[in-house]
């Protein structure tokens, strides 16, 4: 059996605005050899997946400074400390990146982004009958445009290698189980997101 393996000492070494560097000192529990790990301290992350009332997602394309590449993605970013709670932080980033609001908010999953280094979480949340409501409102290092792509094109955007982030790609598994789960919430009788 795998068990946790004993701390010994932790340190910050660097703060770098949007994540720290922490190094630990663990023991092994099978060997009792000691090891040092280095850990980015991140805060929780957030990414929504807005739906209009006829089945479009609201997507963003954005240049990506990692890769250097302009990326298809959904709404998503930090929860700020001043974020009542994750839910919170997704509507304000899907209203500021995207200008759309949403009637219906749904938390649909939670994964680890990379529990080897990094020690946050990343909430998914499902906003249906997203609609525009006002001009997005970009902070000074982004520049987004936004567009309405029907929700049976994902599949084949995931597929062809036109969605390529890894959070995205699990945000849309999430939302595969909540629709095998709740089909009701997906009926788009008529173009139209049945009411709930």
């Amino acid at each position: 059996m795998v068990e946790d393996w004993e701390m010994l000492q932790s340190e910050t070494l660097a703060n770098y605005r949007i994540f720290t560097v922490r190094q630990d000192t663990r023991r092994s529990p099978r060997t009792g050899n000691v090891h040092n790990f280095f850990v980015l301290d991140a805060a929780d992350w957030v990414n929504i997946i807005p739906i209009t009332p006829d089945g479009k997602v609201v997507f963003i394309r954005q240049f990506r400074h990692g890769t250097a590449a302009v990326t298809l993605e959904i709404p998503g970013g930090v929860v700020d400390e001043t974020d009542a709670d994750p839910q919170t932080a997704a509507y304000r980033e899907m209203l500021e990146e995207t200008g759309y609001d949403a009637r219906q908010i749904i938390h649909i999953g939670i994964v680890e982004p990379n529990p080897a280094f990094l020690n946050n979480r990343c909430h998914t949340y499902l906003a249906l009958g997203a609609c525009w409501k006002q001009a997005p409102q970009f902070d000074g290092a982004e520049d987004i445009s936004t567009e309405e792509i029907d929700l049976t094109a994902v599949p084949s955007l995931i597929t062809s290698g036109q969605i390529t982030h890894a959070l995205v790609v699990a945000a849309f598994y999430h939302l595969d189980q909540v629709r095998r789960q709740q089909p009701d919430l997906f009926n788009f009788a008529n173009g139209r997101l049945s009411p709930q």
